[in-house]
Order: structure tokens, then sequence, then C-alpha cells
């Protein structure tokens, strides 16, 4: 099974309870439960630099070093779907 991965965050989503809801109340196939919520961004003018900032902390909390986890994350959120131009 191929592991999924919130297209706005990045976070792993590893269960059902972290995907965000569609207007329809279906489950987004593309972005978590953080980032999106009623078929829209929470935070819709946020900037890939400011989800950078947001995402730090909590890759900190799992013991990831800041300068590792805003090298992996300025790597990958630019190919994540929201994104990517």
């Amino acid at each position: 099974m191929n592991q999924e991965y919130c297209q706005s965050c990045g976070m792993p989503m590893e269960d059902i309870s972290l995907y965000g809801k569609e207007k329809d109340g279906s489950k987004s196939l593309d972005y978590c439960t953080y980032c999106y919520e009623d078929g829209s961004f929470r935070k819709p003018d946020e900037t890939m630099e400011e989800m950078i900032e947001t995402c730090i902390p909590f890759m900190k909390e799992n013991g990831m070093a800041e300068e590792e986890a805003r090298a992996i994350l300025n790597n990958a959120l630019p190919h994540l779907k929201r994104w990517s131009k």
C-alpha cells in the first residue's frame, strides 16, 4: 500500500481520521484535516514559506533537528500539489 501524504504540508496520513473533508462531507484524498476542512484550506492565504515555519515545531517534537526539518520541507513542499505551479 502506498503511503499517502498531505499535498499541502507533507504530513503522512496514516489514519482515516487525518484526512480533511470536502464540502459534501467526503474525505479529501489530497489534504489533511489540519490543512483542509469543508472543501477549502484552513489558511487559504498561507505561503509555502509560512507553511514551512508552521511545520518545523511539529517535526522538532518528533526529535528532528530544526535544520534537518527545514531542509526536508524546503525540498519536499515545492513538489506537492498545493505548491507546485
